[in-house]
Parts: C-alpha cells; structure tokens; sequence
C-alpha cells in the first residue's frame, strides 16, 4: 500500500548549491532522496515545499514523497540522522493523506534574514549571516519592512529567472528587529518571487543607512520596477522558517 509521507527538515545549506536537483551539483534534494532510499527500499522523488538557492538554509523546510516503505513515522527521524551528513536533520515525520502536496498545498511560508551588524566581521557568523558594518536605523528599516504588509505587485523585487508566476502576492507580516549584533528580518508571505526576500533586504538596508527615505522605498514598490531598487543581499542570510498548510 502507497503512502503519502511530508518530512519536516533542517539544513546548513552551506555546502549545497540549494535544494532542488541539478546536473554536476550537490544538492539537498539529492542527498535526501539518494540517502533516505535504504530506509523505504525504493528509488525516492521528494517534492520540496519550494527551492532555496544556494547557500541557504532552512529551519522548517517541507518537503512530501510517495512510498511503499512500511518504517514506521516515529521512527524516521533518528533512523534518516544516521544517514544523511550531518549538516541536514529530519525533525518531524508524518504520514498525510493522499492530496497533500509539499508546494502545492503550502498556504504561506515565513523566511528570515540575518545581519551581523558589526564593525569587524565575525569568522563564525561567515555562512549565516551578511556581515553589514555600517550603523543601521532599526525603527526605519522595521517600518520599510512592515510598509509590505498586504497585496502588492513585487515586481520591482524580483530577480530574473524565476518562474513565470504572478508578481501579486500577500504579505502577511513582516518586521525587522536587534539581537545583541544580529538585525533580523522577517517575511510571511503566500508566496515569494525569485530573490524576493534579498531584494527586499538589498533596498530596507540602504534605508537603514540614510540612504534612502520610507517614501523612496514606497514609490520603489509602486513603480513596479527591478532597476529602481537596491542590491540583491547575500545568500548566507537567508533562512527558510516555516510552511503554513
């Protein structure tokens, strides 16, 4: 008998240029169906909740798969951790009905931006963090980041080579705070376009730095245009938190 199996799953996606498979390249998506296959006895096509590039990571990555494995759920967990490398850990298995899909059913996801804000950059935030050394104006940058908050057209934060999908997404919370030395941001959105959380990052940031102004940043998102906003921020700050269902 086939089940339907949604995994819940952490990375380091340091060493990985991003989850989903692709020729002459290490991928999350590989590892997980190359080394999970011994647990189920068959060959694995694993459907992630949505790709992270390169150098991203994930705390609350989905991902779903069909199989004729009969191991049970609770114990899939600590079996997978003696055999994937130990920069990717299942945190939770489920078996779930035969119509959940891992992208298709997904209803939101929240993703997190790290910023180790500092003069001198720190060798053990290299991977996980962009390392920003000018002072920042939080309370702007939280406004900026809020301003998202609703239906809008990001067109003007979506990088080429993404999927052909519609620009209009739902943002429904967003927000920048202080930890100590870590500026972090947060986006839940229904969907995100390609590079969209960088972007978004890329431009807040200059706002931080008295570059730019809340009303430049509202007239960026209204004109609909890529070339008006900032840089794309680096991929090591990108965290993938959690997939709504």
């Amino acid at each position: 008998m086939e089940r339907n199996i949604k995994l819940t799953l952490a990375y380091d996606g340091t060493a990985y240029h991003g989850f989903q498979r692709q020729p002459n390249a290490l991928t999350i998506q590989e590892v997980l169906e190359e080394k999970l296959a011994p647990l189920f006895g068959h060959r694995l096509a694993i459907v992630g909740s949505g790709r992270t590039d390169t150098g991203v990571h994930a705390y609350g990555q989905v991902v779903s798969f069909l199989t004729t494995g009969t191991i049970p759920v609770d114990r899939i967990p600590r079996a997978a951790s003696g055999l994937l490398p130990n920069d990717i850990v299942v945190w939770y298995a489920e078996e779930v009905g035969p119509d959940f899909h891992a992208r298709k059913s997904a209803k939101a996801k929240t993703y997190q931006y790290r910023i180790y804000n500092a003069p001198l950059p720190s060798p053990f935030e290299r991977n996980h963090a962009w390392n920003v050394q000018a002072e920042l104006d939080i309370d702007s940058m939280h406004q900026a980041a809020q301003a998202t908050v609703g239906t809008h057209d990001f067109s003007s934060f979506r990088a080429a080579g993404g999927a052909p999908v519609s620009p209009v997404k739902t943002m429904l919370d967003a927000g920048c705070r202080r930890e100590g030395r870590m500026v972090i941001f947060s986006f839940t959105c229904t969907g995100f376009l390609y590079h969209m959380v960088r972007n978004l990052v890329g431009t807040i940031v200059e706002i931080g730095m008295g570059r730019r102004s809340l009303a430049d940043f509202m007239f960026i998102l209204a004109a609909r245009d890529r070339k008006l906003a900032g840089i794309t921020a680096p991929p090591q700050g990108l965290y993938l938190m959690e997939v709504t269902y």
